[in-house]
């Protein structure tokens, strides 16, 4: 896959099928769109290109909070490489890009930039300055301009439409089940093996803390979860906790440690997958070590039924 961080480096060529949006999460809705574009550029012998904004639309335009991202750039374009995208452009989403119209958009970006002969969306996808771009108004462009727009129903689980607010908001709730489910796969994030107080070693519980590759991704609600650690080509199963450690520390920073599972190799400075399965409980505040101790024994044999079960 090639990747442009630029539209001038992208060679205009009228035989492009192309999609655009913000693509945060890869979740199956986005896939869907993916998969008719890749196949519209197969049966017409064209190129594909997927166009993605970064930062996040709502971080530029919102009231200065930046959101947290299901999807790193670099897992986005992971994702899209495997499902069979050629071409990845990111446009940097500023406020001046924002104040484009849908009109100005169109026509510097995608007939006189770009170059396409269709165009794949979801029915539903809004752009430009207010938002006032649909796909109405491609359609009547793209009868002047001689390109064809071809829109993607929504994609339901249980009934719910998927969206990545949705997932987001069920990651910060805690609710992990439903967070995989609309996500159509386990949720994960990766990072880096760093050095710690080495708390968890002196309660038998040694743990590899994580500095996350990036400060943008979303981190699920503090509590314990039970997590495939990918490390290399080795996959082990562990414990992973989010949280402020209340038994030891009355204001302590938000700490990311994994325990894993019949595992005492150091591993310092190595970059780490943790893939969460399933959330056991949020976090708690324990009078003693000795009550703390007690709870991660049960939270080892939870988890460790956990991956039985999942194994029958």
């Amino acid at each position: 896959m090639q990747v442009f961080d630029s539209i001038k480096d992208l060679t205009k060529n009228k035989n492009t099928i192309l999609t655009l949006g913000t693509f945060d999460g890869i979740h199956p809705g986005h896939l869907k769109i993916i998969d008719k574009l890749v196949d519209c550029s197969k049966e017409k012998g064209c190129r594909n290109v997927v166009i993605t904004f970064h930062p996040h639309p709502r971080t530029v335009l919102g009231s200065g909070n930046n959101v947290k991202m299901l999807t790193t750039q670099e897992e986005r374009r992971a994702l899209l490489e495997k499902h069979g995208v050629e071409n990845f452009l990111t446009i940097n989403f500023t406020k001046e890009f924002a104040s484009l119209t849908a009109e100005e958009f169109i026509y510097d970006y995608l007939v006189n930039g770009i170059g396409l002969s269709e165009i794949v969306l979801g029915h539903d996808h809004h752009f430009g300055k207010g938002r006032s771009g649909n796909v109405e108004l491609l359609k009547n462009i793209g009868a002047k301009e001689k390109f064809s727009v071809t829109t993607v129903d929504a994609f339901y689980v249980n009934d719910e439409v998927v969206s990545s607010t949705k997932i987001r908001n069920a990651l910060i709730d805690g609710d992990l089940k439903k967070a995989n489910s609309l996500l159509g796969r386990n949720y994960s994030f990766s990072g880096t093996v760093i050095g710690g107080d080495k708390r968890g070693r002196e309660l038998g519980f040694p743990t590899a803390n994580i500095k996350l590759s990036s400060q943008e991704k979303l981190l699920p609600a503090i509590g314990i979860y039970a997590v495939r650690v990918l490390l290399g080509n080795e996959t082990h199963i562990g414990l992973l906790s989010i949280g402020k450690r209340p038994t030891f520390y009355n204001a302590g920073e938000l700490v990311t440690e994994t325990y894993i599972y019949n595992f005492n190799r150091e591993i310092y400075g190595e970059v780490v997958i943790i893939e969460l399965v399933e959330r056991l409980r949020g976090e708690e505040k324990f009078n003693s070590a000795e009550e703390l101790i007690n709870q991660m024994n049960k939270d080892k044999e939870n988890g460790l039924k956990i991956f039985n079960e999942l194994n029958n």
